[in-house]
């Protein structure tokens, strides 16, 4: 059984998705951070929450298809 705080983090999350999906990083960036404010150990959106830190400070290319691409180790 999933309880209602995974609920939350997951609803979360996949609104953050969304706008991940849609170029939306600042707006993406803060569905992440309320889904961390709920569970902090939430491993994909910490993960998002830094992607979305990356695409605001570097735009990803014109045509970009989602896909991160990780430059260093």
């Amino acid at each position: 059984m999933v309880s209602d705080e995974k609920k939350m983090v997951l609803a979360l999350f996949a609104e953050g998705r969304e706008l991940y999906k849609k170029q939306d990083f600042p707006q993406a960036k803060k569905k992440f951070a309320e889904a961390l404010k709920v569970d902090a150990n939430d491993g994909p959106s910490q993960v998002y929450f830094m992607r979305c830190d990356h695409y605001i400070k570097n735009p990803p290319p014109p045509g970009w298809d989602g896909v991160f691409v990780m430059n260093t180790k």
